[in-house]
């Protein structure tokens, strides 16, 4: 996806020059606030738990409720997209979260459960709205960089939420948190209605949802080599991503002899190198190298990242250990941006749908490979041997990456 690549469907004259940036902001805040209302019970679990009296296991089901329903969402989205258009569904996104955030905020453990169900059936369709309303107004010179820059939303939900969440639980009660958030995804909602006419003008009022358009994603997995090479690599390193967040903390603990202050300290780097990296792989992927290369390259970091992290002992210091968190939080964090790029660009006029596909399988990603790594720790009582596991899973995706015959963007037409 260089600047030299052959060219795109979108290379028609009426493409502004440079950034979009009045889609891409919305796009970012609709992928802001969407992720940090996800995280809202796991970020404020201490406080619910201790007020409804309920197993603290419980809330750990939510985010993976969430990204379960999300699989589905993700895949069905762009036939929604196809008939209301992209503004309409990310309205009803930001709407999903409203009601989400009210619902989850009223009730009780029951209310909890209900509203993670009704943020999953939005939360999927984020990554092709935006898709949606990017790549029409979005040169190819720069569709990485944007894309990269849209796909801060999820770290920078993250943050925000464990920044001020708690702040305002302690402050008003574990259920304000939840009310304020409210506001801004309202605006959200507004801001978008006045850009309704334009920005969904290719909408097909016609269109008979659930039908053959709905299979879609799963046709371009079933027909195209290189979509099935990147869905395996959305899965893997989106996997891969989850058990260096989900583990660290408690690796860093029990196995260097960290307290919870520096081994948090070190999780920020990780988080903070994932965030930084994404426009620099991004500039990367539309200057020198094509994102289907530039992701098999993050493989091979990433593998070796895992296999330092998984010697951490009592014998390393902080400052070898912040290095390795850095880099596994640059190539497993920072991938997103330039794989959403390639869904969308190599998915010609079937982008929504190839950029759907992403989604779905970096959720699967999520809950599955996590899984896994947390029961052979359980059972071998080390963490080696699944770090080695992860370094093996995300060599043979490079190799498989950096190998793939890329087609041009017209041969998806």
């Amino acid at each position: 996806m260089t600047t030299s690549s052959s060219s795109s469907p979108n290379s028609s004259q009426d493409i502004p020059k440079g950034i979009p940036y009045r889609p891409l902001f919305l796009t970012l805040a609709m992928q802001t606030l969407a992720t940090m209302a996800a995280f809202s019970a796991p970020t404020l679990a201490p406080a619910i738990v201790g007020d409804l009296q309920v197993d603290g296991n419980m809330i750990g089901y939510f985010v993976s409720t969430v990204y379960g329903i999300g699989i589905f969402s993700a895949l069905l989205s762009p036939d929604f997209i196809l008939k209301y258009g992209a503004v309409r569904v990310g309205q009803f996104v930001m709407l999903g979260t409203v009601a989400m955030l009210a619902i989850g905020g009223s009730d009780g453990i029951t209310g909890l459960a209900i509203c993670a169900v009704v943020l999953g059936v939005g939360y999927g369709a984020t990554a092709p709205v935006s898709t949606h309303l990017l790549i029409p107004r979005t040169r190819p010179n720069v569709l990485n960089l944007v894309f990269s820059i849209r796909q801060i939303g999820v770290p920078l939900g993250g943050v925000l939420g464990a920044l001020m969440l708690p702040v305002l639980a302690v402050s008003f009660g574990w259920r304000i948190a939840f009310y304020v958030q409210i506001i801004p995804s309202i605006l959200l909602i507004a801001y978008l209605q006045l850009y309704r006419a334009t920005w969904d003008a290719d909408r097909k009022p016609d269109h008979k949802l659930f039908k053959f358009e709905s299979l879609r994603p799963l046709y371009l997995l079933r027909d195209s080599k290189l979509m099935r090479i990147l869905a395996l690599a959305s899965f893997s390193y989106a996997g891969i991503q989850l058990c260096f967040i989900g583990f660290m903390t408690v690796h860093l603990t029990t196995k260097t002899g960290l307290n919870l202050v520096m081994a948090g300290q070190a999780l920020a780097f990780y988080q903070i190198a994932g965030v930084a990296s994404r426009p620099l792989w991004g500039l990367l992927a539309d200057k020198y190298i094509s994102a289907i290369r530039l992701l098999g390259l993050l493989g091979f970091v990433m593998a070796l990242a895992a296999l330092a992290a998984g010697q951490f002992s009592d014998i390393w210091s902080i400052w070898a250990i912040l290095p390795v968190c850095a880099i596994a939080g640059a190539t497993a964090s920072g991938f997103t941006g330039i794989a959403y790029g390639a869904y969308a660009y190599y998915g010609g006029k079937y982008r929504t749908e190839a950029t759907a596909l992403g989604s779905s399988a970096m959720f699967t990603g999520v809950l599955i490979l996590p899984t896994i790594f947390g029961l052979i720790v359980g059972d071998l009582g080390a963490y080696w041997e699944s770090y080695s596991i992860l370094a093996v899973i995300a060599v043979a995706t490079g190799t498989m990456l950096v190998t793939v015959k890329i087609p041009s963007p017209e041969s998806s037409d």
